[in-house]
């Protein structure tokens, strides 16, 4: 029986409100782990000497991190890599975060940016202090994508594949020449909702008429979502991690060479089952073949060979087991 092909996912993001503007959200709950997790990660290592930071550095470092790599870099990384027209007509759009809109790729640099900021401040190793940073991103990446498929948002492509989900938010991006465009017009309609995607997924998680309405016109599709999760948080982690343990004094450049690689090699393989947002001016493919997502992954790539090749050239300067 293929029913997981027929789930629609009719998840609440929000954990509970006590009005329209205070609410806690699954989607900052997953900022506030991934920010727990990095500090216990980062702590354990700065007890044990392992890396730059220093154990009273850690709070600060992280909360900055936070703050101006992974928030302004994702919110950036967005508006210029996916939304750019709406920040060029609305500059003050970047400071509308609550209407959502991050980037990974925007954080990344984001972080990559702020870790050679903070390296010259306080004169301490740039790779050092990104080799263990590292570690801990893919955490925050997971918990991220689990919010995501909360939220039902970014989801897969069309697919037929026995675990496919069906998410109400396509309704509000379905074009014009689709087959049941004309129904899905029709049913919201008769419901007098507009056809805008926040419209369409309260409805369809709050009233169970609606949703089995609605779930015959709609797509099964692949959560590419928890595919991301599981590649680019969980597996990724766990290489990273085994590598930072079993190698506590591996050369600077290291472990940050393999996160841009690794990560860059998940993205670009689980691009081939993710929709691309119909949110942005941006076209499917920006090269032929190619989607956004895996335009910005493959420069990670070289960014990544970058740093392996440091790396191996710092090996040859000390004898291996010696001091960071």
């Amino acid at each position: 029986m293929n029913f997981l092909a027929y789930y629609m996912d009719r998840l609440d993001p929000v954990i509970f409100k006590l009005n329209d503007k205070i609410q806690l959200r699954w989607y900052g709950v997953a900022y506030v782990l991934g920010f727990i997790a990095g500090y216990y990660l980062l702590l354990r290592w700065a007890k044990r000497g392992v890396g730059v930071l220093k154990e009273n550095q850690v709070a600060d470092f992280l909360t900055y991190a936070a703050l101006f790599g992974v928030l302004l870099g994702g919110r950036l990384g967005y508006m210029l890599f996916y939304d750019f027209e709406k920040l060029r007509a609305e500059p003050l759009s970047f400071f509308r975060v609550w209407d959502g809109g991050m980037a990974s790729h925007g954080g990344i640099l984001g972080l990559f940016f702020f870790t050679l900021y903070w390296s010259i401040r306080h004169k301490q190793s740039w790779t050092g202090l990104g080799d263990n940073l590292v570690v801990a991103a893919p955490l925050g990446l997971f918990f991220g994508r689990i919010a995501n498929f909360i939220n039902g948002e970014l989801y897969g492509r069309a697919t037929t594949v026995s675990w496919a989900m069906k998410f109400p938010e396509e309704a509000a991006h379905m074009p014009a020449d689709h087959p049941n465009f004309q129904a899905v017009s029709r049913l919201v309609d008769s419901y007098e909702i507009p056809l805008e995607q926040e419209a369409v997924k309260h409805l369809a998680r709050t009233s169970d008429e609606f949703a089995q309405k609605l779930e015959p016109l709609l797509t099964p599709r692949h959560p590419s979502q928890l595919y991301e999760g599981f590649l680019e948080g969980l597996l990724l982690f766990g290489i990273l991690f085994y590598v930072r343990e079993r190698w506590p004094r591996a050369p600077h450049g290291l472990i940050t060479g393999l996160f841009f690689v690794v990560y860059a090699c998940f993205r670009i393989a689980v691009e081939n089952y993710r929709e691309p947002d119909k949110n942005i001016q941006q076209p499917d493919y920006i090269i032929p073949g190619l989607t956004q997502g895996q335009l910005l992954s493959y420069p990670m790539i070289l960014m990544g060979i970058a740093f392996l090749i440091y790396s191996y050239f710092q090996s040859r300067k000390r004898p291996a087991g010696s001091g960071s």
